[in-house]
């Protein structure tokens, strides 16, 4: 959790209602989904600490409060390992879902293996190895790369990779602890 200071604008039509109430709705409106670079991305204003008193501006019927609150980020950092579900599939890789954001596994990153695209079927295909990766399909990657760019997700990208040891898709991983337990035997 992150506090920060900022004013909140309450219109007059809602005088009537809980002041901090009305306070922390106006500030979840404004903050849902901005993007910090330091930060991250807000996912939610969660507690409002300090609420001071309103001050009126010719002109205008509302008024504006400084307020101290809460609120919870969300920060991909570099060589971090997250799970997520893959939500897209396309000739270059696979679009992965991870928290609030996506990844991109671009396919030089799926496996060792040489991986083709199956446009019928919508999956990347290992050529030696038989893995599949499909749309649906939850993995663990490690993010490799982050551009965190204005104040929205439209121009992030982050780079993720699943080549190495206790990543990919959870059935491959499983797999390869199996094949692990029975050569040490």
């Amino acid at each position: 959790m992150t506090k920060i200071e900022d004013t909140v604008r309450i219109p007059p039509y809602r005088f009537d209602d809980p002041l901090e109430e009305v306070a922390l709705q106006t500030l979840n409106d404004t903050y849902d989904g901005r993007l910090d670079k330091k930060l991250g991305l807000l996912i939610c204003v969660n507690e409002i600490e300090e609420i001071g008193e309103g001050r009126l501006i010719m002109g205008d019927g509302a008024s504006y409060h400084n307020v101290v609150f809460n609120a919870v980020f969300f920060k991909p950092e570099q060589q971090e390992i997250i799970d997520g579900e893959v939500i897209e599939i396309a000739e270059f890789g696979a679009f992965v879902r991870i928290g609030p954001m996506d990844g991109l596994v671009h396919v030089s990153q799926v496996t060792d293996d040489y991986i083709n695209y199956d446009s019928k079927r919508g999956a990347l295909l290992a050529k030696e190895s038989n893995k599949t990766l499909d749309e649906g399909d939850l993995v663990r990657s490690r993010i490799i790369a982050i551009s965190l760019k204005d104040n929205s997700t439209k121009n992030t990208k982050i780079g993720l990779t699943m080549r190495q040891n206790g990543l990919g898709r959870f059935e491959w991983i499983e797999e390869a602890k199996e094949k692990s337990k029975k050569g040490k035997k």
